[in-house]
């Protein structure tokens, strides 16, 4: 039977123009590679949301309250949510929820041994598809979601709307605070996606590497090149691997010709206005609140009811 991804890599391949979701970067490699790209000087995202999470920490666990449960989507490393866990008074459990077992079952033990009176319920699921959340331990607190990291913006603004209208109902009620990068000067997104490192160059083609290893498949990694443009009318950063010429490969026991300059769709990276973000989560059926933003607006955090 074939994995998820080896279905996704096979349809994105016989499919004009070739696409596949950036979900699929996220194995043990990419996730290291990612976190290379944090610390870059040209990545400015994570430097800047976790400012703003550290600037702004009182106030929003002001808002989230005593005894509350926290939900970190699509969590990876729970460094972000560490920061909101320490300024919380007293909170009841923490339920990481993302595709990467392995990555949650780290944080828990991270985490544990931090938080000893802190329930953590890791929960492997799909942000694109329908899941549930585990069942409250407490009707004391509230239940509030985190999805930080700008992730919202790998989402269509269509499918945006519908995680964040999943989340208000598996949040029973609770809030939600989502990181959103903001549209800016396309000179400064341009540097953030090409590196001078070229350790985004690395990640984007890490797809096709993964491929390689779990799938059996024969890209030839140099024959591809790293393509990450801003499309202004759209808003959002787009990111490509471009053959270099010719060529054949094989996946999953298949044939697929790439014509010179032909490419395969890795990602997009969406850029919101603060208003355009409120109307977007209105339609979601969530209440705008207070918005966090840092002196260059570069990056904002929403707090959604």
């Amino acid at each position: 039977m074939q994995t998820q991804f080896a279905q996704a890599m096979v349809q994105a391949l016989r499919s004009r123009p070739r696409s596949i979701a950036p979900k699929y970067f996220y194995d043990q490699q990419g996730m290291e590679l990612f976190e290379r790209i944090c610390l870059l000087d040209e990545y400015y995202l994570t430097r800047t949301e976790i400012a703003l999470l550290r600037e702004h920490a009182g106030r929003i666990a002001a808002l989230i309250g005593p005894h509350a449960e926290l939900v970190e989507f699509g969590a990876g490393s729970p460094d972000k949510a560490r920061i909101v866990l320490d300024a919380l008074a007293r909170p009841a459990r923490y339920v990481p929820v993302d595709l990467a077992v392995e990555g949650l079952t780290a944080a828990r033990r991270e985490l544990e041994h931090a938080y000893p009176s802190l329930r953590v319920e890791p929960l492997a699921a799909d942000l694109t598809e329908p899941f549930s959340l585990p069942e409250r331990r407490t009707a004391q607190g509230r239940r509030v979601g985190l999805f930080l990291g700008s992730t919202i913006g790998n989402f269509s603004p269509a499918e945006a709307r519908d995680f964040l209208a999943r989340a208000a109902r598996v949040l029973h009620g609770g809030a939600l605070l989502v990181g959103v990068d903001l549209v800016k000067d396309p000179a400064v997104l341009h540097r953030a996606y090409n590196d001078a490192q070229e350790v985004t160059a690395a990640f984007n083609r890490n797809l096709l590497a993964r491929a390689n290893r779990e799938l059996g498949a024969d890209f030839d990694l140099a024959g591809f090149d790293h393509y990450a443009f801003y499309q202004p009318d759209e808003q959002h950063i787009e990111m490509h691997l471009v053959s270099t010429r010719r060529q054949i490969v094989r996946v999953c026991g298949e044939a697929f010709e790439f014509a010179d300059g032909e490419s395969l769709h890795t990602e997009n990276s969406y850029k919101y206005t603060v208003d355009g973000f409120h109307t977007l989560a209105r339609q979601a059926g969530l209440a705008p609140g207070p918005v966090w933003c840092d002196r260059q607006r570069l990056f904002s955090l929403h707090w959604l009811a």
